[in-house]
């Protein structure tokens, strides 16, 4: 189980310029690029609504550029292959964001990740920039122990924040109550991810980690990093018979909860593989009385071509429900309202 390292590019150095030409080619209606580099919401929020940043390293696709939009994100600041964008480049987006209600900008906690959007908040305040949050989220189970959550990875997971935030900022909710909302939702997730083989980096080739062909890792991160351990290759069920009792304990997760799922493709699964590992995912919350709302699957935050998937689990009360069914419409996410 290789990693494909064969690439359709061009220069090596241009990976990410052309991507993003194209990708706001394709969504012109939703986005546009901008001159600095940032992929904003072509149609900007009205003003007096909290404005919503996240930057990345690029390599995720769809994440995070898919999801900008309305009821979603106003601006991506993307960074290189694998590397977070730098404190200046995220000043900038601040600034694209800003509808003057303040702006809040979400940090997936990798150590890089956090450290420059802290630094970006000392310079807004040198600046005198004003009314500028951060909220650091996380979700995988694998990279700390219960009672260390803050000590967590974020992954696939932190997709549920970024739908139900982006529909929350919508409604005029203030600064203060928007960071709130997403530390909920952050609070009430629980992922776990596994591979079974590697991606490659798209400019030096190198493959990312070595797994031999019958094993798999549980727990790896969306670069790579090192997993909780490995175990032999077996079937699709008992894999996810591994993997959902963990994250049901983690919370807890119990009988009665309704809950959001999100079956995420790490790059090269097939559908095929994934509604059949999403079939025994329904089975076992069945049989543990915890009901599903709504479900997503696919491909939402990739590692270039890196064989597996991540379970994610998120808590949903009346709230929000309500804010997972309101309107967004991104690249990669787009939902109608639900009520008739």
């Amino acid at each position: 189980m290789s990693a494909r390292k064969k690439k359709l590019i061009n220069k090596p150095e241009n990976i990410l310029s052309e991507m993003l030409q194209g990708f706001a080619a394709a969504y012109a209606d939703i986005v546009r690029l901008t001159e600095n580099g940032l992929i904003v919401r072509r149609q900007p929020k009205a003003e007096g609504k909290v404005g919503l940043v996240i930057g990345n390293g690029s390599g995720h696709e769809p994440a995070m550029i898919g999801l900008i939009g309305e009821g979603l994100f106003d601006v991506n600041i993307p960074g290189e292959i694998f590397t977070a964008p730098g404190p200046e480049r995220i000043v900038e987006g601040i600034k694209a964001a800003d509808r003057g209600a303040g702006v809040l900008v979400c940090v997936s906690h990798h150590a890089g990740d956090l450290m420059n959007a802290e630094m970006a908040l000392e310079l807004c305040q040198m600046e005198g920039i004003a009314n500028v949050e951060i909220v650091v989220l996380y979700d995988d189970i694998s990279s700390a122990p219960k009672g260390h959550e803050p000590e967590r990875r974020g992954t696939a997971g932190l997709f549920f924040v970024w739908k139900m935030l982006g529909a929350y900022a919508e409604t005029g909710a203030s600064l203060a109550d928007c960071k709130a909302l997403a530390e909920k939702v952050r609070d009430n997730t629980r992922s776990l991810a596994m591979a079974l083989s590697a991606g490659a980096n798209p400019i030096t080739g190198e493959i990312m980690f070595q797994l031999p062909d019958d094993e798999i890792e549980i727990g790896m991160g969306v670069h790579g990093e090192v997993g909780a351990g490995r175990h032999k290759l077996s079937t699709a069920d008992a894999t996810v018979d591994l993997m959902l009792p963990s994250i049901i304990a983690d919370l807890p997760f119990v009988a009665g909860d309704d809950v959001l799922v999100l079956l995420n493709n790490s790059g090269s699964l097939t559908l095929m593989e994934l509604f059949i590992l999403y079939r025994r995912v329904a089975e076992r919350l069945e049989d543990a009385d915890i009901r599903v709302y709504k479900s997503w699957i696919g491909q939402y935050a990739t590692t270039q071509e890196m064989s597996g998937f991540a379970i994610s689990l998120c808590r949903a009360d009346d709230q929000l429900k309500q804010l997972w069914d309101a309107p967004a419409n991104g690249a990669y996410l787009k939902m109608v309202s639900q009520q008739s």
